[in-house]
């Protein structure tokens, strides 16, 4: 207990959060929702599809101020200096992926990014106070050692579930360096960004966004530890988001499997001959892929039952590992 009573204000905030959840964005009352929600007639202001969150325009100003800052070879703790292909770069990653833009502009294949997942928890630079100088910022987030390094603790800043803008922090976090990171890629370059479920829905909107939703390649899982509770939902996944730079047909990330139309064709002409006598088009199906047994077409030919939406195979989701 903290030894305080909620004041009336507060109580009735908390009334209101209950019964109307919807009107409520990162913690504070969307006066348009809550007069839509009761049915006034409102003209949204920004009554588009767009990913918007408080500091957006303020993000963008941040990512486009140039950086003066330097690399600096340490050579001591290097390992074969000249002639290694290999570079590791300690720093603020936002400064130098500003610095890396003369050198590797529209060189890089692939990035492969794994951010603060945004779990209360998470510490992470991100732009607090706009209006600051660059002396400022540097005066605010430079506790430095005695050899003038940045400290973890001076660099880093807790991003918790309480903060009134805890969704808008973590995206203007992101958002300047997916842009800085996009401008490093090949027209042909892919990144990567690993994520749980606590920001999986607004960083595909931003990528969405930054890299065009065309780009997009895939949201794969990656299983963790399974949680044997019986009464519990047990979260044993993480996402991957992949997405290329830009559309290009040379080597496509989705192609068809091979001998597809063939099957396609085959059983769009069993289902006009056939009609709704779907048990009779399976049979003939069936047959027709043992016909086929020499041929390349036949490692599909678990797809052999039809009905009226087209061809399916059988599956059982109970199965061990299915």
């Amino acid at each position: 207990m903290e030894g305080y009573s909620k004041s009336p204000h507060e109580e009735r905030i908390e009334i209101l959060k209950s019964l109307m959840p919807e009107v409520f964005d990162e913690g504070k009352i969307d006066f348009e929702k809550l007069k839509a929600t009761l049915g006034e007639d409102v003209n949204f202001s920004n009554e588009r599809y767009v990913l918007n969150w408080a500091g957006k325009s303020e993000a963008f100003h941040i990512m486009q101020r140039p950086s003066s800052a330097t690399l600096i070879p340490s050579r001591a703790e290097s390992v074969d200096f000249d002639t290694t292909q290999n570079i590791f770069i300690e720093g603020e990653n936002m400064e130098v992926l500003k610095v890396l833009q003369k050198s590797y502009f529209g060189k890089v294949k692939m990035i492969y990014i794994d951010p603060p997942y945004n779990t209360g928890n998470d510490s992470f630079i991100y732009p607090d106070k706009f209006s600051e100088t660059k002396e400022e910022y540097l005066k605010r987030v430079g506790d430095k050692d005695e050899e003038g390094y940045m400290t973890r603790e001076g660099m880093f800043h807790k991003n918790s579930r309480e903060n009134g803008q805890y969704h808008s922090n973590w995206l203007n976090m992101m958002m300047p360096r997916l842009y800085l990171a996009k401008s490093l890629l090949r027209e042909d370059g892919v990144i990567f960004i690993s994520i749980d479920d606590n920001e999986v829905h607004n960083l595909r909107l931003l990528m969405n966004e930054i890299y065009g939703e065309e780009n997009f390649v895939a949201q794969m899982i990656w299983e963790g530890a399974y949680k044997n509770a019986a009464r519990q939902i047990g979260i044993n996944h993480e996402y991957v988001l992949v997405y290329t730079k830009s559309v290009f047909e040379e080597e496509p990330w989705m192609i068809e499997k091979r001998n597809v139309d063939i099957v396609l064709k085959e059983a769009k002409r069993l289902q006009e001959k056939f009609g709704s006598d779907y048990k009779t088009a399976s049979i003939e199906m069936s047959g027709w892929f043992l016909a086929n047994k020499a041929k390349p077409v036949f490692a599909h030919r678990r797809f052999h039952l039809i009905d009226k939406n087209g061809v399916y195979k059988e599956d059982d989701p109970t199965a061990p590992g299915g």
